[in-house]
């Protein structure tokens, strides 16, 4: 990865080893529960029809931005 000119890192690596970090304090089990409850919270304001319309989408080229 390449790092900034002036001796810092790019946003990428600071992500990675963010991320890393967090899974070093945590856990994979702490993704897992941050994932179902954003799952949840989406259910709850977007309703379950939400998801088959997404579902739908799968699969599909994203249209072209003009």
């Amino acid at each position: 990865m390449q790092e900034d000119p002036q001796g810092g890192m790019s946003v990428r690596e600071a992500g990675r080893r963010g991320g890393e970090r967090v899974k070093a304090k945590y856990g994979t089990e702490f993704y897992e529960e941050i994932g179902r409850k954003g799952g949840e919270a989406t259910k709850t304001k977007y309703g379950p029809s939400f998801y088959e319309v997404i579902g739908q989408k799968g699969g599909q080229k994203p249209k072209r931005k003009s």
